[in-house]
């Protein structure tokens, strides 16, 4: 099935389609199943990671879907053991090794890891892949604005993307417009606020009923409408597929400031600035 999902342009004109699937905590004997429903679907975008376990699973997929490689936006990710010039780019082959592919679309230092105090060398690290060809982008996850204007100043090629908590409990309006002020897209993980109560808001559901939507339909959409890149991850075929048909709907600015004012402050997953 090909993909009806709009792309993004990132800062070094290499084009991201704007919604992917995420493998985040889905086992490696159950990756293969998961990826493969998803490019059935239509998705040319999957987002794993070292520390998911899953690339052997992912790859897998990968190989045996027939969708040619240059359709394809497949982002991995550096663990935090392996920050430091060298042993990033022993990381990177492992994955790739992994994944068995010749490249990266997107590559990404997974957490910042303030204690170590690698992040700048390992970046260092990203570039050469970068420069090698092995990624056609290279970005971060979970950065807030000083590590990644320490980036900035110290590095030489602008992070593509930061990839980082982001759902209408958690909105992240200023780390947004830094993203914006330094062309550095916006990507989401856990855009449905891995569903702990998100998806039961009031708000949303009174939304939801009136488009004839899930509620997962229509916090995507807001994600999508606020320029966000999204990466829903679900192993329900039916859900993979209902995450992915949000294109022929939109919501009023109302109902988008509906949602992003719901808007607490309360993530889920840990502070980037703290986690090491």
């Amino acid at each position: 099935m090909s993909s009806k999902v709009p792309f993004i342009t990132l800062n070094n004109g290499v084009r991201m389609p704007q919604l992917g699937f995420g493998v985040w905590q889905v086992p490696d004997d159950e990756a293969t199943a998961a990826v493969s429903t998803a490019l059935e679907a239509g998705y040319r975008s999957i987002d794993t990671a070292a520390i998911y376990g899953n690339e052997e699973g992912t790859g897998k997929a990968i190989a045996a879907s027939g969708v040619p490689r240059e359709e394809l936006f497949i982002t991995t990710k550096l663990w935090n053991s392996a920050h430091g010039f060298d042993k990033a780019l022993s990381a990177f082959d492992d994955s790739l090794a992994k994944l068995g592919l010749d490249y990266a679309d997107l590559y990404l230092i997974h957490w910042p890891t303030p204690a170590r105090d690698l992040y700048s060398d390992t970046w260092r690290a990203l570039e050469k892949i970068h420069a090698d060809g092995r990624a056609k982008a290279i970005g971060v996850s979970n950065f807030g604005p000083a590590q990644l204007r320490r980036v900035l100043d110290e590095g030489s090629v602008v992070p593509a993307v930061n990839q980082v908590e982001l759902h209408p409990d958690f909105a992240q309006a200023p780390l947004r417009a830094f993203h914006a002020e330094h062309g550095i897209a916006t990507e989401a993980w856990s855009p449905l606020g891995q569903g702990k109560g998100l998806l039961d808001e009031p708000v949303i559901a009174a939304i939801a009923e009136r488009y004839g939507r899930s509620p997962a339909q229509v916090v995507l959409r807001w994600h999508l409408q606020l320029g966000n890149v999204v990466i829903p991850k679900s192993v329900t075929p039916s859900r993979i597929r209902e995450n992915i048909d949000v294109f022929d709907f939109e919501l009023s600015a109302d109902d988008i400031a509906a949602l992003t004012g719901l808007d607490n402050g309360n993530r889920i997953g840990p502070d980037p600035q703290v986690f090491n």
